[in-house]
């Protein structure tokens, strides 16, 4: 068993990897933008209409003496 200053050396580190690795990531993400995202498309909320992104646009860009789509 660990004595508590080895125990509080071994958070210690493991603090400082976690920190390490979000430094690591903020400078990557200030130089070339978020690469991949944190959640993938089918995890995101897609809206209550059920429809698609590209068509909701597209359906607002509709100028009114167009009439409705």
């Amino acid at each position: 068993m660990a004595t508590p200053e080895e125990q509080q050396s071994a958070e210690h580190r493991d603090a400082e990897k976690v920190r390490a690795e979000w430094e690591r990531k903020r400078r990557r993400a200030e130089i070339f933008g978020e690469v991949l995202p944190e959640t993938t498309r089918d995890e995101r909320d897609q809206g209550s209409s059920g429809e698609r992104g590209t068509d909701a646009w597209l359906r607002a860009q509709v100028p009114p003496h167009h009439g409705q789509v």
